[in-house]
C-alpha cells in the first residue's frame, strides 16, 4: 500500500502539471510578460501567504497541523522585502488581490480557522511547491529582469533556513505519512489538494487575462 505522501503526490499530479503549464506561467517564464507581471504575481502571492501564517501560530499546538508548523518555512517577510523592491516604499497601497486570489485566500484563512486537516493540504501545495519549483522561476526570474542572485525580488524562493532542501523534503513527507487522521479524513485532505491547485490555476488564468499577450 502507498504512503500517504505518495498518494497526495499522485492523487495532485494532473492539477500539479495544469498550474505549472498555465499560459501565465509559461509566458512568465519565458520572457514575454514584462517585469510588471512578475511584480503582479508577487501581489498576489502576498494574500495568499498572509491568510497561510496569519493562523499558523494559533495552529502550532495543533495536534494535527501543529507538526507542520516549521517556522523556517515562513515566507511573508520575504514577499514583503520582494514587493518593496519591486513595487517601492509604498507597495502596501497599491496592493490589490484579484478575485481569485480572494477566493484562494479565504479558503486557506477557512481551514486555517476551521478544519486544520485542510489547512495541511494547502500548506503542502504551497511550501513544497516553493522548494522545488519555486528554484526554476527565481533562476529565471534573475536572468530575466537582472535582479540580484538570491536577492531582493527573488527572497521570495530563498528559504535560508533551510539548509539541504532535500533532506528537508524528506522529514516534510514523513510528516505526512504520521498525519494523524482515518482514511477518510486522508480523502478529505487529498480532495483538499486538489483544491488548492485549482484554486491556485485559477489565479494564473486571472494574470493571464490581466496580462494578454498580443496575439
Amino acid at each position: 500500500m502507498d504512503s500517504f505522501s505518495t498518494v497526495i503526490r499522485t492523487a495532485s499530479h494532473e492539477q500539479h502539471v495544469e498550474a505549472e503549464t498555465s499560459s501565465f506561467m509559461s509566458d512568465l517564464l519565458g520572457g514575454r510578460l514584462g517585469v510588471d507581471a512578475y511584480a503582479r504575481y508577487t501581489e498576489q502571492l502576498w494574500f495568499v501567504y498572509e491568510a497561510l501564517e496569519a493562523g499558523a501560530d494559533r495552529l502550532a499546538s495543533d495536534p494535527v497541523a501543529g507538526p507542520f508548523i516549521q517556522p523556517e518555512l515562513y515566507r511573508l517577510g520575504a514577499l514583503e522585502r520582494d514587493l518593496e523592491h519591486l513595487r517601492g516604499p509604498g507597495w502596501r497601497t497599491g496592493l490589490s488581490a484579484l478575485p481569485a486570489t480572494r477566493a484562494y485566500a479565504d479558503r486557506v484563512r477557512e481551514c486555517a480557522e476551521r478544519w486544520p486537516a485542510g489547512y495541511i493540504a494547502h500548506h503542502y501545495t504551497r511550501y513544497l511547491g516553493d522548494l522545488s519549483g519555486g528554484q526554476i522561476i527565481r533562476d529565471k526570474a534573475e536572468r530575466t529582469w537582472g535582479f540580484a542572485r538570491k536577492g531582493d525580488g527573488v527572497r521570495f524562493y530563498v528559504f535560508e533556513g533551510i539548509a539541504n532542501p532535500a533532506a528537508f523534503k524528506r522529514g516534510y513527507r514523513e510528516l505526512l505519512d504520521a498525519v494523524r487522521a482515518d482514511d477518510l479524513e486522508k480523502q478529505r485532505i487529498v480532495a483538499e489538494c486538489k483544491r488548492a491547485f485549482a484554486l491556485n490555476t485559477a489565479v494564473f488564468r486571472a494574470l493571464g487575462e490581466e496580462f494578454p499577450l498580443s496575439a
